[in-house]
């Protein structure tokens, strides 16, 4: 890499040699142009930088100071928080909730899907344990869960074992092994020469997680950062407040990837990592041979080595074509979509044009008045909601006629491989509702995975093509004295999806994984399918306990529904 961060000269060659194409070209020249822009001077007010320079934000804090600066409308939405290709093991959220690291007027949305895979859900397990000192150690696994600092101390142990050493040195190796990985953070899998992508199994992943990011960082999760408080201010509890959404995220400027699941090299990031693979063999690298003892990391040893630093080939099998951002708008341009994103009218899906409503039914003062997803109210009463949500339209094959003459057959075959949104009149059934419970903690230290219901309820759908509705109450909120927020999931009938086998495990009795057939290095026609039931998102409702009724409380700009 370059001293401006982006890939230097010979690793542009090599992309370009291992991936020959005029997307990858443009990409390149995209780069260069990048490259060639310098850093913005610092000190000098943004208002006052040179036209010519590239501004960055170190923290999030100096990111909402520069917004601030310009003064221009904007918003900030946390993206992809519990993917692990590069997030640090062991990183939590808690940190955001300090100072002017959060600024809730900004930051009121907050991604649970894309192409990089799920970040909703929360776990109690930890992929490294840090003491307070800061330290890192390896936890044990578990039957939910394989850390791979404990796997680089199996695979250790099996060599030493097969070279013929003792238990008590095929131990001391383990230890070391483990050790060696958690200092390596995600450069792990290079502490034990000659492991290739089989050999860690499922270690690192999300084994009960529906479609989960790459390496899960569980304190990074969306549920996770719900239910997280800051009591700096006892009096005035400090949380977040986030609406819902999806996104695609590869890269390739295509339009609304998910609406077929298809052309995995192509709609999804997996590109990159086989290019990456093929750069490697270009550039002639050479994989260290397999040894009964674990190295420690050097960084020093994969200068310029991207790929091979983040595990790109187990990642591969993680990307998805990605989710899509539903609001309820009151118009198609661009001012009332926007309006929409304020007021939190929002929600997401893993890629189906699945359609959802979520409504509070009985806010304190109203007569017929409803709060929707994103809303907040203070209810001294138990709350009732009402759930209403479509499947999708089935697709049908290729591109409607008005594509191909806007587009042309030749730009439909480049930008959309040759299939289009092209929907039927039959819609894919929701199968059930999932209803989420998250109370938000309510004294500092206070342990999150008690916080969390997932699910809290589940509600049947009758096989109907119209969709689903149903009413529920939360008969335990009044008494139980704390503010809650809910939100819903919409699942649909089970249909196939590209990477939706992630590694494809071949399980024990168990479900610990015996065996893997990563998506990588098989051919490009092949997309990897498996089956899923695809969703939607609501954003939560926000309910807070208190006697009186102070009217209702809804998100900045909101004028109810």
């Amino acid at each position: 890499d370059d001293d401006a961060g982006f890939p230097g000269p010979l690793a542009l060659g090599l992309w370009a040699l291992a991936n020959p194409s005029r997307d990858t070209l443009d990409s390149i020249r995209f780069m260069r142009e990048m490259g060639d822009v310098p850093d913005c001077p610092e000190g000098v007010p943004v208002r006052d930088l040179p036209r010519d320079c590239r501004d960055w934000a170190a923290t999030p804090a100096e990111l909402f100071a520069k917004l601030d600066a310009w003064g221009f409308e904007s918003m900030v939405i946390p993206h992809g928080t519990t993917w692990g290709f590069y997030t640090p093991a062991g990183s939590a959220w808690d940190k955001q909730l300090v100072g002017d690291m959060h600024d809730p007027e900004r930051q009121s949305l907050i991604e649970v899907f894309s192409g990089h895979g799920n970040s909703e859900e929360f776990r109690d397990w930890r992929e490294v344990i840090l003491d307070a000192g800061g330290e890192k150690r390896c936890p044990g696994p578990r039957n939910d869960y394989l850390p791979s600092c404990w796997r680089a101390g199996e695979l250790v142990r099996a060599r030493c074992a097969e070279a013929g050493e003792s238990a008590e040195e095929c131990e001391a190796r383990a230890a070391t092994a483990r050790q060696h990985y958690v200092d390596a953070d995600t450069a792990g899998h290079l502490t034990v020469p000659g492991a290739g992508p089989d050999d860690w199994l499922d270690a690192g992943q999300c084994r009960d997680c529906f479609q989960p990011s790459f390496n899960y960082r569980p304190r990074s999760s969306v549920q996770y950062i719900m239910a997280l408080a800051n009591f700096a201010d006892p009096k005035r509890p400090r949380r977040f407040a986030f609406g819902f959404l999806a996104s695609s995220d590869n890269h390739t400027a295509r339009p609304g990837t998910g609406y077929k699941e298809y052309a995995r090299p192509h709609m999804t990031e997996a590109r990159l990592t086989m290019a990456g693979a093929r750069m490697l063999d270009i550039g002639g690298v050479e994989e260290p041979a397999p040894e009964p003892r674990s190295r420690a990391f050097d960084p020093a040893d994969y200068a310029g080595q991207f790929f091979r630093l983040r595990e790109a080939e187990r990642a591969s099998s993680f990307f998805l074509t990605g989710g899509l951002v539903g609001v309820h708008a009151k118009g198609r341009s661009r001012d009332a979509i926007w309006e929409a994103l304020e007021r939190k009218q929002v929600y997401g899906t893993s890629g189906p044009r699945i359609l959802i409503w979520f409504d509070l039914l009985n806010p304190p003062g109203s007569t017929g008045r409803t709060v929707g997803m994103g809303g907040q109210a203070r209810l001294e009463t138990d709350p009732v909601f009402q759930v209403r949500a479509v499947g999708s339209l089935e697709q049908k094959p290729g591109c409607p006629d008005e594509a191909k003459q806007a587009l042309t057959p030749a730009g439909v075959a480049k930008l959309c491989r040759g299939e289009c949104y092209h929907p039927s009149d039959r819609r894919r059934l929701i199968t059930r509702i999932e209803v989420v419970r998250i109370q938000p903690q309510a004294r500092p230290g206070e342990p999150v995975e008690d916080l969390v219901e997932d699910p809290w309820r589940v509600l049947a759908c009758d096989p109907d093509p119209a969709g689903c509705t149903q009413t529920f109450t939360d008969p335990e909120f009044r008494r139980g004295g704390r503010d809650t927020l809910y939100y819903v999931r919409a699942i649909e009938a089970p249909s196939l999806a590209v990477n939706a086998g992630l590694l494809r495990c071949e399980t024990d009795a168990e479900g610990h994984c015996l065996a893997v057939e990563p998506c990588f290095g098989v051919p490009d026609s092949d997309d990897c399918l498996a089956e899923t039931e695809e969703r939607a998102w609501s954003s939560p409702i926000f309910v807070e306990h208190g006697k009186g009724m102070r009217g209702i409380r809804v998100s900045a700009r909101d004028e109810g529904r």
